[in-house]
């Protein structure tokens, strides 16, 4: 597999096992000088390879430099593209093993090479991939020429992907094209934080402008994907990969990570786990990742350029804005909106059917998946993505009874918000945001009462409600904000939760009323040293004026938060007390003086305490407190959404073992660190 060409031997019998010369001389053909054409016989015998040969790191370095410069001259990465799809027309008609083979390592020998290639790309219009292809060429006759062939490839893999259910048969397949899925649009990584008319991305691109039942079909799938949680046959003897039934590439790939072409490329280590459970979730967690980049892609439109036609990829302007960028709009995020529950929406359907317009599935499956998998950060983006663009959804999540199943894990992890980053407690606050704006999810998270909360350690909690328990952690997030993080966003949306709760308390417990009394405290403290500090430094006389102006107009900044903090606290103690103090005992002081007037013979009890407390919190009045109007916030995207939402889905996806030079990285910035090992690979 060296960079020197040399000539495979042609003409081998189908099917017949290659000896590891062949398999040889086949990838050296592959990365060589000598150009192919695509109806060469070569391509059947690459191929159908059982690719269980082994290579040191250094060779596949070397083949992939060969590849990428003898690829100017022989175009073997369209070609192979363009064999992988014609590989995946045949797995759809016959579905036989050797098709299966045959797209198998396509989508393999491609991801590997593209990869390379997309990560040492010196040119911003990817003209290292050498996609164009000369129509005239013999054996084109099943590739239309009016497509490129980024268009076809992606046509062919998105219908292949849409279309076919995952079968142990086929689920390898749609795991390889998966993983080629996430290659293919990683050139967003090595483009700008913020989308620009003049970004490049051709596959991705190409995704974008399918047909619309293409979109849809493919959404389903992988939304399907996530729910079902597919398994791979973990066996060692499935007839696609080794014709004597022993084990192939793909089972050995655990072996073999540091020889094949799989590291230190690509760091999926997918098809062998020590135990059946760590590979069953996988083609999920691929087919979210997946979904996720799709959604989140934004596309700006350039000044010349014509608005498309087509109602698949529109444009998507913001007029009111002075020289705002202009987007396209996404088919896959607006499929995902649309998405109906399958249950409930017959009439819908039918009506829509013949488009093939509409993703429709489960609701409750897809809300029970989330439950259990809320504790991975792609499937929060995922509730974040239903929650905020799809009505029908979030309509859905509300009027469940049972919404512990999405609270408490994201209740948990606020309570280990020191291990999170911002990004992930940002996101699990803004969907508790969406969903309190909703006045019967406030009242329905009073009435669910907890058992017990084993993951709270701070103090033993038995029969206390849903809504007590956000209010505890919710506070816990603000004190943690305060003294870590110092995000006046992040604080911003835990006060807003909190004001939108206020009104709808019901039997707030003791311990939360005693956690909302001390945040006030704490702030006022705060509020305090800060006032006393600016009056200081106002009579101060500072020799250096320039000096003395910035940290006043620091503290006067910071002053002028806690206010608002402040305000915002007050004002949430005032609606309980207002709208919800019947219904909440545990939080009132005021009664000391109904309790001292009250003749009891004999000692008082905490029965008899509450009941003198519910008697008289029915006469309650409240008449020196002012009445204000309930805090309502609700949550807005930013003007620029794309500019959090595509760095962070790429974040995911490598924070889920895809690996990608560092120093091609461009979309965020990352800290690259170089390993003590012989092999001196860079992390991200």
């Amino acid at each position: 597999m060296g960079a020197a060409p040399s000539t495979p031997r042609l003409g081998a019998v189908a099917g017949a096992p290659a000896s590891p010369g062949a398999a040889e001389q086949m990838f050296a053909a592959l990365v060589g000088g000598k150009a192919y054409p695509i109806s060469s016989e070569f391509w059947r015998q690459l191929l159908e390879l059982p690719l269980t040969q082994q290579w040191p790191r250094d060779r596949v370095l070397q083949a992939c430099h060969a590849f990428a410069q003898n690829n100017y001259h022989t175009k073997h990465l369209a070609k192979i593209l363009i064999h992988l799809v014609w590989c995946l027309q045949e797995c759809m008609a016959e579905s036989s093993h050797a098709a299966y083979r045959k797209a198998i390592n396509a989508a393999y020998i491609s991801s590997i090479f593209l990869k390379f290639i997309i990560e040492n790309a010196k040119t911003d219009n990817w003209q290292e991939l050498s996609l164009e292809i000369d129509n005239d060429e013999k054996g084109l006759e099943n590739f239309p020429s009016e497509q490129s062939v980024e268009y076809f490839l992606m046509r062919g893999v998105l219908n292949y992907i849409g279309s076919v259910d995952v079968s142990p048969e086929s689920c390898y397949l749609h795991h390889e094209l998966l993983n080629l899925m996430l290659v293919l649009m990683s050139t967003q990584l090595c483009s700008g934080p913020s989308p620009e008319p003049k970004d490049v991305h051709p596959f991705i691109d190409a995704a974008m402008l399918q047909d619309s039942s293409i979109v849809s079909s493919v959404v389903q799938k992988l939304l399907l994907n996530f729910v079902k949680r597919p398994q791979i046959p973990l066996n060692g003897s499935h007839p696609a990969f080794s014709d004597d039934g022993g084990p192939g590439v793909l089972q050995r790939v655990g072996s073999a990570a540091a020889n094949f072409v799989l590291l230190p490329y690509y760091t999926f280590n997918y098809l062998v786990s020590s135990n059946a459970e760590g590979a069953s979730s996988q083609l999920a967690d691929n087919s979210l990742l997946v979904l996720l980049i799709l959604i989140h892609y934004r596309k700006c439109i350039t000044m010349s350029e014509s608005f498309p036609s087509s109602d698949v990829y529109t444009s998507d302007l913001n007029t009111n804005v002075k020289d705002a960028p202009a987007f396209h709009d996404n088919p896959y995020y607006k499929a995902l909106s649309n998405a109906k529950d399958s249950q409930y929406d017959r009439a819908d359907v039918e009506g829509n059917a013949q488009n093939g317009l509409v993703v429709r599935l489960s609701f409750a499956s897809l809300f029970d998946a989330l439950g259990t998998c809320l504790k991975d950060e792609s499937s929060v983006l995922l509730l974040y993505s239903l929650v905020h663009g799809n009505c029908d959804f979030q309509e859905y999540v509300l009027v469940r009874t049972d919404l512990d199943t999405l609270l408490m894990p994201i209740l948990e992890m606020l309570y280990n918000a020191s291990r999170k980053t911002s990004n992930q407690i940002y996101m699990l606050l803004i969907v508790l945001l969406i969903l309190s704006q909703d006045s019967t999810f406030n009242a329905s998270v009073h009435k669910l009462v907890l058992p017990s909360v084993p993951w709270y350690h701070e103090r033993l909690m038995h029969q206390t409600s849903l809504g007590s328990l956000m209010v505890v952690i919710l506070i816990r997030t603000i004190k943690y904000n305060l003294s870590k993080l110092r995000d006046v966003y992040l604080h911003t949306n835990c006060l807003a939760i909190l004001a939108n709760m206020a009104p709808h308390v019901h039997r707030l417990s003791a311990y939360a009323s005693q956690r909302l009394v001390s945040l006030f405290d704490m702030l006022s403290r705060k509020y305090t040293k800060l006032a006393e500090l600016k009056n200081d430094k106002a009579i101060k006389v500072i020799s250096d004026q320039i000096e003395a102006d910035n940290i006043s107009d620091d503290t006067s900044t910071e002053l002028h938060i806690y206010t608002d903090f402040l305000r915002i606290v007050l004002e949430i103690i005032n609606a309980i007390l207002t709208y919800a103090l019947p219904r909440n005992p545990e939080v009132l002081d005021f009664f000391n003086s109904r309790m001292d007037m009250q003749q009891l013979d004999g000692e008082w009890s905490v029965d008899k305490v509450l009941e003198v407390i519910n008697k008289n919190c029915r006469s309650w009045r409240g008449e020196g407190m002012k009445m204000f109007t309930q805090l309502r916030f609700t949550y807005e995207q930013e003007s620029h959404p794309e500019e959090f939402f595509i760095p962070y889905a790429w974040r995911v996806v490598l924070s889920r073992g895809f690996s990608f030079n560092p120093g091609a990285i461009n979309l965020f910035p990352v800290e690259i660190h170089v390993d003590d090992e012989p092999s001196g690979e860079q992390k991200v």
